[in-house]
């Protein structure tokens, strides 16, 4: 080791270092409190959309689908789901399942209501129109 690497070069680094990343999570976190009220779409957060989210959550579909990149990887992507197929799709699908097609996966009946469905429909609407900065990449999520 160099003569002139001491313990308080060493220090000085450390603390320095420190202090320098600190700063960094500070600036990013600034950053993302300016940035993130312009793209979460709070605006079009409804008593519908919470209901939504409640039937995702209580369902588990995170369990086999992602939902802007987080979650399971078993099942389609739905951040576009609404875009890709629209609401009418959506209800037909999920109250067609299982499809009992050999070799395919199978989503389980879940036997929601007609009130059920509209608000998971609607929660999937405002997920699509969130700003994700182009996530998912390709169209079929």
């Amino acid at each position: 080791m160099s003569a002139s690497f001491t313990k308080s070069t060493a220090r000085n680094i450390f603390y320095g270092g420190a202090v320098f990343f600190f700063l960094l999570f500070l600036a990013m976190t600034f950053d993302t409190m300016q940035v993130l009220p312009k793209r979460d779409n709070r605006a079009n957060l409804t008593d519908s959309v919470a209901r939504g989210k409640h039937v995702w959550e209580t369902r588990n579909c995170i369990g086999c689908h992602t939902l802007m990149g987080e979650g399971a990887y078993f099942a389609p992507e739905l951040g576009n789901v609404y875009k890709r197929r629209g609401p009418e799709f959506i209800k037909a699908w999920i109250k067609g399942q299982p499809t009992k097609v050999p070799g395919r996966r199978q989503m389980p009946q879940f036997n929601l209501t007609d009130q059920q469905l509209d608000d998971l429909v609607n929660f999937l609407k405002y997920s699509s129109e969130v700003d994700t900065a182009k996530w998912p990449p390709n169209i079929e999520g």
